[in-house]
């Protein structure tokens, strides 16, 4: 896994070499900047009560084709039935196994907290389309182009993409708190402190019931 998180941040760094056709920003920074980000750029992202009889945490990447799947096809109807009647507190964790979903991140994260789970739900549902192209010059005007339609400046955006300190930041929040819940592969849920697989929403739903009942 820590193999796979370093060759993600080669991949962004490259990205962020295309930025402007400018020297990237990546090479300009000073250790030590991290202290210096915003708050909101580094937290958790959650849904619904804090008080809920249940905590849910998900696990998933911007470019795993199964967590697209888990959104489109399960996560509306959990989100009805569970997080948004108060049975559920939930929390949203992004995983870096490659650069695009790093980039994606930290562009999500740019935009503003009440733009956030908007970001999710494109990326998920749009996947085939800002995902369509293998070259990552395109995918990453990709992201551009939804960061724009989302109200986010030219400037704003390339600031983003560019910040080395977020980075890294985020990619070592990752590495603790997978290591701490033991996440190999995504989409993973940590449910009430034990750790699951993906599944169907019927299989999702009797677990939460099961949950519930023994309260």
């Amino acid at each position: 896994m820590d193999r796979r998180i370093a060759l993600g941040l080669m991949a962004a760094g490259g990205l962020s070499g295309m930025v402007g056709g400018m020297r990237p920003v990546w090479a300009q920074t000073a250790a030590g900047e991290t202290a210096d980000l915003a708050p909101e750029l580094l937290q958790d992202f959650t849904m619904g009560d804090p008080n809920a009889p249940i905590k849910v945490t998900e696990y998933a990447s911007f470019t795993c084709p199964h967590c697209a799947d888990f959104h489109t096809d399960v996560f509306k109807e959990l989100k009805a039935n569970y997080i948004d009647t108060g049975k559920v507190f939930f929390t949203y964790r992004e995983v870096y196994f490659d650069g695009i979903g790093l980039w994606a991140a930290m562009l999500a994260r740019c935009a503003g907290p009440e733009r956030y789970f908007g970001f999710v739900d494109t990326y998920y549902s749009a996947r085939d389309s800002w995902l369509s192209d293998r070259d990552p010059a395109v995918i990453a005007d990709n992201l551009r182009r939804i960061g724009r339609v989302s109200g986010m400046s030219n400037d704003s955006i390339e600031a983003c993409l560019q910040n080395k300190p977020l980075a890294e930041a985020l990619v070592a929040a990752y590495q603790k708190n997978s290591a701490a819940d033991g996440i190999e592969g995504t989409p993973s849920f940590i449910i009430d402190g034990e750790r699951h697989s993906n599944m169907a929403y019927k299989a999702f739903a009797t677990l939460l019931d099961a949950k519930l009942a023994a309260k």
